[in-house]
């Protein structure tokens, strides 16, 4: 890692016009390159509140999906030099001034990927995480604990930082374009070994701020079991996912730049 790496934010934005000027307010932009927002298709105001604060904009002409956001900020990112690429949801649910813990492991060359536990720390119910979601969190991160052989705290977070390494490695096109797409990607960090570690992040919880349904969550949790289940059979050999491998590793070591 260079000695002062060059650190990007990308905000994948879904209507976000409410809560966008407090989260760009909040980022500590003296450690901060360049901020990318990627407007998946708003019908709000967020694309031109971008334009005044002049970020680095990028427009989807309709809806594609969270997945197909984050690889448009991941591309876009890398395209701009990036060395590390940190994920900041503008809905202002995760604070933006804890953006130095989150980038420094990986500036101290101790991670490849950050990410920001809600579940460690103070309690997130009293945060005012719903008790449901608090609960499918728990379950899923431990049954993905159990498949990764990992001990995280927590897979379902929104605030990740990621190495240029990981991000020039790991297949980003094949993922889905919606919500499974951030454990994907956990997945084919897993099983290229990246180092991943964890800072406590509290949360916010208000009208404003973005959160899935409950009928969201259920069939986002059933893809997690899917998931887990061909990771499952490529770890074995019995069913090899092109998925989770390596760009590098399939490709050259050239491939991914």
């Amino acid at each position: 890692m260079k000695e002062s790496p060059k650190v990007i934010v990308v905000m994948p934005a879904y209507n976000a016009a409410k809560t966008l000027h407090m989260t760009y307010a909040d980022l500590p932009r003296d450690m901060v390159d360049l901020v990318i927002l990627v407007d998946d298709g708003s019908s709000d105001e967020t694309a031109r509140i971008a334009r005044e604060l002049g970020l680095e904009l990028f427009v989807h002409h309709r809806n594609y999906g969270y997945g197909a956001n984050q690889k448009t900020c991941y591309r876009e990112a890398l395209k701009a030099g990036a060395d590390i690429v940190v994920m900041v949801h503008p809905d202002y649910q995760y604070d933006p001034t804890l953006l130095p813990d989150i980038v420094r492991p990986i500036r101290e060359d101790r991670a490849d990927v950050v990410l920001g536990s809600r579940l460690m720390g103070a309690s997130p119910m009293k945060q005012g995480m719903p008790w449901w979601k608090f609960i499918s969190n728990r379950f899923l991160t431990e049954l993905e604990n159990w498949v990764f052989g990992l001990s995280l705290s927590e897979y379902h977070t929104g605030y990740r930082a990621f190495s240029r390494q990981v991000l020039e490695s790991v297949n980003l096109q094949m993922n889905s374009d919606g919500f499974i797409f951030d454990q994907e990607i956990m997945a084919q960090i897993v099983d290229l070994r990246m180092r991943i570690t964890e800072v406590p992040v509290p949360t916010r919880y208000f009208a404003q701020a973005s959160s899935a349904s409950f009928t969201q969550s259920s069939v986002y949790g059933l893809k997690i079991l899917w998931l887990l289940a061909r990771y499952i059979l490529h770890r074995s050999g019995v069913a090899k996912q092109r998925q989770f491998e390596s760009l590098e590793r399939r490709y050259g070591a050239g491939a991914a730049r």
